[in-house]
This record gives structure tokens, C-alpha cells and sequence, in this order.
């Protein structure tokens, strides 16, 4: 057999958008670049810092590039290939990217002994040999920085997609890197690779869910994964309609699986609290907001079409996540699980957003995912300054018991009123970003017909205020503990502590000209 093409036969070349791609090109290019930097530049010559640089200037140079980009796409909404060129794309990445370098300063960031939230080395065993000649002799690997921008790749590539199989290439490429950065905890290794190792079975049983939802949904369609296409079959009477609506549930539980929604969120406590903390402050703001702009967008053009078959199932999903939310969050007495099982109630709320399917429900699922991304960076950023110290006044690992936060707000008046900040955002406080952020969500859930979902919502959201409040008051309102020090550090966590604390105030208390940019905000329906 020839498999020559004939001479009359051309070949055409495919035509590629660069310009639509270039941030994405440029994050991933700079994960890559990472990678040699890791493998060719030595440590004593500043391997570990020419990494850090090079990151902050790749995540600034790819925002720089999606903030030009909005006249145009805000003009010109196209999709290019399985790529999705709207507003909600360059708007999603842009909050990614600002999130992203806000998280990498939190990463960088190490104390006056260089002890950052790393391992020296994540392959030494733990108490060996290796590991404290590792620790002696100041070596700490910096892989986590490309690792880092490889996840943000696929976070921005997510919401964009406009296939199910582009968007399960861009799910993977999000979350291999933090199944490993999980493992990488400089402290308490072995609960971080236990962590890991729970979220990537899991993780793995999400993406079975997804592939198989793509299955079914590739057969209904007559043989596309493509959201149009799919979108165009709805209306033709196939008798396979129980294939569609089997196919749409598998794909909505390996997306609720990302966005820890009930009953998919078992892996969020541990794997919150395992982790560096800089990497779950990273996890839970950037994989949030990707995930719930491509279930928005696939929920828009696909789900939503059977939401007369799914409305009061994902209603259940939405109340059952805010509900377990909030009774477990106030069973706990560690600060990292608080904040998980508070970041499950906040899918919830969310989850509200997405599935109103009313005019200006992506902008409020946007500004909320932001917003909540803002704080839960800062918040975590926060927790890896403060830390136990002995008797001897020796500085030891992360103080994550509530009760070793008493009178920090009055030792620490940086550290206590910027977490103060960012609990009264994540409990909905007036003047601060989270407050707007519910209302918009709460006023799109009630325009959409989920008045009921609201109103559990409303009396979760004044339930959840007792634990954010039980840790201000052990804050503010109790005697200082001689065993906790907020430890001196190379800087950047204050600086993002301190920002990001700017930032949800002012969304809160000027939360117009962000509402009014999210206002333009469009699904491209192809």
C-alpha cells in the first residue's frame, strides 16, 4: 500500500492564532525555561533565586499581554480551533495571573533561618542522614517554581477550552504539578505525602468520571467532543437522551470534584492541611477559579439545556456543599482545616452563581471566585509566618492550632488586622470584597429561581461567622501565649499579606470600576 500523497494533492498548512495563545505560550514557555534553569544553573550560583525571578517575570509578562488583549477581544470574540477567544477567557486569566504572583511571593518567601515551607530535598526520608545533611548545607531545590507555572498553564488554558477533550489535556496539566508540590512540605512530610497521595487517587477517579461523561456525550453527538457540536444535538430527537443526560452528570462530577463540592469533596481537609502552605493557598484560590470558569462555560452552552432534568439535583449538590461546609467548619480546631471546609461552603455559594443561568451570572461568579481568591491567598499567606516556639524560645513549624493565635492581633497588629480582613470578607462583612461578592451571587440565584437555595445560603453564611469570629476573638481578645512568634522573614509574605488586605477592602468598599469591567463579560456560544 502507498501512503505517498499523490503530486496533485497539496498540503495545507494548519493556521495557528499565536497572538490568542501568547499567554499561555508564555507561561508554559517559562515553565519549561524553568526547567533547564533547575537543571543547568548550580545552586551555589543562585539557582534557587534566578528561578524565582525569571517566574515573577513570566507571570507579569503574560498579564501584561491578556490586559492588551481585552479592547480587542471585548470587539472581537472568535473561537480559534477547540480555543474559546471571549471575555470570559482574558478575564478568568487575567485573575489568575494576579493571584498566581501574589502565591509565588508566598512560595519564595523564606524566614531569617531559610527555612521556607519546602523540603531541602522532597526525596530525602524523613530524619535521615540525607535529609539534615541536606538542611546543613542550605540546599533547597526549586522546582517548584516551573511546577508551579506548568499548573498555571493549564489553569488559564481551562476555562477557554471548547472541548472536552482539550479541557481534560488542560485538568491534567493543572493538577499533576500540585499532586506533587502537595508532597513537598518541609515539615510534618509524611502527613504531606499522605495528602498527596489522597488527592491524586482521587484525583484520578475525578478525571475517570470526566473521560467517561466525554464518552458518552462523543456518542450522543455522533462522534464530536466539541461544546457546539454537542449543543447541537440537543434539540434532535434521538431516542439516546439517556445517554446525554448520563454523559453531562460525568462531566459535572469531575468538575464539582475540582471545585470540592458535595459529596466530592472528601480529599479538601486533608489535602488543605498537608500540603506547604504557600501551595494550598495557591490550590485553593487558582484551581477555584479555573474550574468554575469552565464549568460556567460548559454549564451555559451544554448542561444548562437540561435543567429542567438537573435543576433540583445540582440544587441539592449546591445546598448539601454549603451545608457541610459550615456545620464541619465549626468542629475544627486547626486553622488550615477551618479554611478547607469554609472553601467547600464558598463552592456552594458559588455553585449558586453558576447555575442561574440568568444575565450577569458570570460576572458574579468572577468577582466572587476573585475576590474569595484575594483573600485566601493573603489568609494563607499569613498562617506560614506564624509559628510554635519551645521553652527555650526556640522557632519551631507552623502554628495551626486556633488556640496558639491568642492575642496575636495585639503582638502582630499586621499579621492580626489583616486576617481579620480576610475573615470578615469570607464571612460576607459589608466593606469588604466578599460581602459584594455574595450579594451579587445571592442576587443571581434568586433572578434564576433558586430563591429557596438563597435562603439557605443567607442562614449558612451567618453560621459560618461564628467560627471566622471564634478566631478574631482568640486574636484580639485574648491573652498573648509565649508559645507562638510571627517569625521575621525575607519580606515577601508580609508584602502580599498586606496587599492583598489593601485589596479586599477596596473591592469592598469600591467595588464599581471591577463590577462595572466585569460587566462586558460574555460566553461565546460557538
Amino acid at each position: 500500500m502507498n501512503f505517498l500523497a499523490s503530486p496533485t494533492e497539496t498540503f495545507v498548512a494548519p493556521s495557528v492564532a499565536w497572538v490568542v495563545l501568547l499567554p499561555i505560550i508564555i507561561v508554559l514557555g517559562g515553565a519549561v525555561i524553568g526547567v533547564l534553569i533547575e537543571a543547568f544553573v548550580p545552586n551555589h550560583a543562585g539557582r534557587r533565586l534566578t528561578n524565582v525571578i525569571w517566574s515573577a517575570i513570566v507571570i507579569l509578562a503574560a498579564f501584561f499581554v491578556t490586559v492588551v488583549r481585552w479592547p480587542g477581544v471585548l470587539a472581537n470574540a472568535q473561537v480559534t480551533g477547540e480555543y474559546i477567544d471571549d471575555t470570559l477567557t482574558v478575564a478568568i486569566q487575567a485573575c489568575l495571573l494576579v493571584v498566581a504572583f501574589f502565591a509565588l511571593l508566598v512560595m519564595a518567601d523564606r524566614t531569617v533561618l531559610k527555612d521556607g515551607a519546602f523540603a531541602a530535598q522532597p526525596a530525602d526520608r524523613v530524619g535521615s542522614g540525607e535529609e539534615s545533611l541536606s538542611i546543613s548545607k542550605g540546599y533547597q531545590r526549586s522546582e517548584i517554581f516551573p511546577l508551579m507555572l506548568f499548573s498555571l498553564g493549564g489553569m488559564m488554558m481551562f476555562p477557554a477550552t471548547e472541548s472536552l477533550l482539550t479541557m481534560f489535556v488542560a485538568l491534567e496539566v493543572m493538577s499533576l504539578p500540585l499532586y506533587i508540590l502537595t508532597a513537598t512540605a518541609r515539615n510534618k512530610r509524611l502527613l504531606s505525602q499522605e495528602a498527596a497521595f489522597k488527592y491524586f487517587l482521587l484525583g484520578a477517579f475525578s478525571s475517570a468520571f470526566f473521560l467517561m461523561g466525554a464518552a458518552f456525550l462523543y456518542g450522543y453527538s455522533g462522534g464530536s467532543v466539541e461544546f457546539g457540536t454537542i449543543a447541537g444535538q440537543l434539540p434532535t430527537a434521538n431516542n439516546m437522551e439517556w445517554i446525554l443526560v448520563t454523559g453531562v452528570f460525568f462531566v459535572m462530577v469531575g468538575l464539582l470534584f475540582k471545585v470540592a463540592a458535595f459529596p466530592f469533596h472528601a480529599w479538601t481537609p486533608d489535602v488543605y492541611t498537608g500540603a506547604p502552605t504557600p501551595v494550598t493557598g495557591f490550590m485553593a484560590a487558582g484551581v477555584k477559579m479555573a474550574a468554575f470558569g469552565g464549568m460556567l462555560r460548559f454549564y451555559q452552552i451544554v448542561a444548562g439545556h437540561l435543567q429542567w432534568d438537573y435543576r433540583i439535583i445540582f440544587g441539592i449538590i449546591a445546598a448539601g456543599t454549603i451545608i457541610l461546609g459550615t456545620v464541619a467548619g465549626l468542629q475544627q480546631k486547626n486553622i488550615k482545616r477551618m479554611l478547607a471546609y469554609s472553601s467547600i461552603a464558598h463552592a456552594g455559594f458559588i455553585l449558586i452563581g453558576v447555575l442561574a443561568l440568568a444575565p450577569g451570572s458570570a460576572t458574579s461568579v468572577v468577582f466572587y471566585t476573585f475576590a474569595y481568591a484575594i483573600a485566601t491567598v493573603g489568609a494563607f499567606g499569613a498562617i506560614t509566618l506564624v509559628r510554635s516556639k519551645d521553652a527555650e524560645g526556640n522557632i519551631g513549624s507552623e502554628a495551626n492550632s486556633i488556640s496558639a493565635w491568642r492575642g496575636l492581633g495585639r503582638t502582630n497588629p499586621l499579621i492580626g488586622t489583616s486576617m481579620l480582613i480576610f475573615l470578615l470578607s469570607m464571612a460576607g462583612i459589608p466593606f469588604t470584597s466578599g460581602f459584594v461578592a455574595k450579594f451579587l451571587v445571592f442576587a443571581q440565584g434568586i433572578r434564576g429561581g433558586y430563591g429557596w437555595l438563597v435562603g439557605i445560603a443567607l442562614a449558612a453564611s451567618a453560621v459560618t461567622a461564628v467560627f471566622y469570629f471564634r478566631l478574631i476573638q482568640t486574636m484580639f481578645l485574648k491573652k498573648p501565649t509565649d508559645r507562638t512568634a510571627v517569625v521575621e522573614s525575607e519580606g515577601y509574605a508580609d508584602v502580599v499579606v498586606f496587599l492583598t488586605a489593601v485589596l479586599t477592602v477596596v473591592m469592598g468598599v469600591f467595588p464599581q470600576p471591577i463590577i462595572s469591567l466585569l460587566a462586558s463579560i460574555g460566553i461565546l456560544v460557538p
